[in-house]
């Protein structure tokens, strides 16, 4: 047991320091900011994502999900809706999670709304949790292969990227988005 403090405590230390500045609400200025930043950087990594968003009725865009856990886990982050370069809308994504995790991480990641449905579904649901509703693909280098502008059948896309930190495994699925007010 008294191995383990240590390393509890470090844990915990890391879970504030990473969550403080989550837990202040960003303007709507940093999150559009942020989001062209972290979309430009997106694009010039991953051309299926620069053709997806040529594609897309809209994307969201989250560039700062923040994420800690030490059997109990949570993650949060806020970004945006746009449709072309034009801001519909502000969102929060958060989740929780419980099992064998220990670390902090952060990293962004940006949904493709591919269709209509997808769209509505969106802003129609008082809070959208991937994995109910309209179908998400988590694109990751071999689903990447397989996808061209011709194959595209599904509801959404979601790329993960700029990963950092000390925590293994991501997934966005149970990840809850909600709107919020700017």
């Amino acid at each position: 047991m008294k191995n383990i403090r240590p390393l509890l405590c470090a844990l915990l230390f890391a879970a504030a320091v990473i969550f403080a500045p989550a837990a202040q609400a960003a303007t709507a200025k940093n999150i559009d900011r942020d989001s062209t930043q972290a979309l430009e950087g997106l694009y010039k990594t991953n051309a299926l994502a620069k053709t997806l968003s040529k594609q897309a009725k809209a994307v969201l865009v989250f560039p700062n999900i923040v994420k800690a856990g030490l059997i109990f886990g949570g993650s949060y982050g806020e970004g945006e809706l746009r449709t072309g370069s034009t801001v519909n809308g502000y969102y929060s994504s958060a989740s929780g999670s419980w099992g064998l995790q220990a670390g902090a991480q952060s990293y962004g990641y940006v949904v493709f709304l591919m269709n209509d449905k997808a769209v509505n579904y969106l802003k129609e649901s008082h809070g959208w949790e991937i994995g109910v509703g309209p179908t998400v693909v988590l694109v990751n280098e071999g689903v990447a292969k397989n996808l061209s502008s011709t194959t595209l059948k599904d509801d959404a896309y979601a790329f993960i990227f700029n990963q950092q930190g000390l925590m293994a495994g991501i997934s966005i699925e149970g990840s809850k988005i909600t709107h919020i007010k700017r």
